[in-house]
């Protein structure tokens, strides 16, 4: 069989596709809380760089792991309460608020690593804490499977886990009611004395503190460093994941793990005699063709409602 298809084929991989997915997973169910809400946050991409920045500061300067996750949130839900400030006090466009604040991002993240390291590449100088891996004792001797599931990150174990929590939360709770009502009718919500400001306020919040959880793992868990730019498009392509999925959360997932599949193959044939440029450009001209297909779709679905609706009774 072929090397590269042997690679491909075998636990390795898969084990590759959950590492890949997990910085996806996170900001795919933050956007999906906030797009049921009717407010999407397409600013992951700066409150995962501010989360990962501070994460690595954080652990560097104090040597506590704990410490750096609570400031690395804490700097993501910042930046999520910066994006509801604006756009729901002062009214200011969500999507150039959100462009705004993840060109805010790229720049003070290089600006603060130049003040600090003297270095406006990446944080190597440091030395970060990581979060640990976790063994898992009766996956580990499952043959196949436990090679795939076991011995990632705690991370990657907490993003599958959120994906339960976000079902929790959406369809068990009175929040996740108030989350959906709003979003699919603010004025309905409203009539019933629920405070569409407030809900949305909340659900930004929530993918604030999603996206800073992608973040904090992209440094300290998928590497131990913090590079400039180092989320790379991923908060874009969690967007398009949590599209993909419908806002939902198994959906979301697969969709998630679908990008992680993808971003994982690019990895994988770097070997090949293939221009590094072409490689780098495949997850995000999938994201793209998913986009359309979804898109074109999605039209065609909804051409057929409005003409179900508008024919005539009784026609066949």
């Amino acid at each position: 069989m072929n090397p590269l298809l042997e690679s491909i084929f075998s636990p390795e991989f898969g084990y590759a596709i959950l590492r890949v997915m997990t910085p996806l997973l996170f900001p795919a169910i933050g956007v999906a809380f906030s797009e049921l809400a009717g407010t999407i946050n397409i600013a992951l991409e700066g409150v995962m760089l501010m989360s990962a920045f501070t994460g690595v500061i954080v652990s560097t300067y104090t040597g506590s792991l704990w410490l750096a996750l609570v400031c690395g949130i804490a700097a993501g839900l910042l930046m999520a309460s910066i994006l509801a400030y604006f756009h729901l006090r002062l009214k200011a466009n969500i999507i150039l608020g959100a462009v705004a604040l993840n060109m805010f991002a790229s720049g003070m993240t290089i600006f603060l690593l130049f003040i600090i390291t003297g270095d406006k590449g990446s944080t190597s100088s440091l030395a970060s804490l990581v979060f640990p891996e976790l063994e898992i004792p009766l996956l580990t001797s499952i043959p196949i499977l436990g090679p795939i599931i076991s011995g990632h990150n705690v991370l990657t174990y907490a993003a599958i886990l959120s994906v339960a929590f976000f079902y929790v939360v959406i369809f068990r709770t009175p929040l996740g009611l108030r989350i959906r009502a709003v979003g699919q009718n603010p004025h309905a919500a409203e009539s019933v004395g629920i405070n569409v400001n407030r809900i949305r306020w909340y659900a930004l919040l929530l993918s604030g503190f999603f996206g800073a959880l992608g973040g904090l793992y992209l440094s300290m868990g998928y590497v131990s460093w913090f590079s400039r730019d180092m989320t790379a498009g991923r908060g874009f392509i969690a967007v398009a994941a949590a599209t993909l999925g419908g806002n939902l959360p198994l959906g979301t997932f697969l969709a998630s793990l679908f990008f992680g599949f993808v971003n994982s193959i690019a990895i994988y044939i770097a070997a090949i005699n293939i221009p590094s440029e072409l490689i780098q450009l495949i997850p995000y001209a999938v994201t793209i063709i998913a986009l359309a297909v979804y898109s074109v779709r999605a039209a065609r679905r909804k051409r057929k409602r409005v003409d179900a609706e508008s024919a005539p009774e009784g026609s066949a």
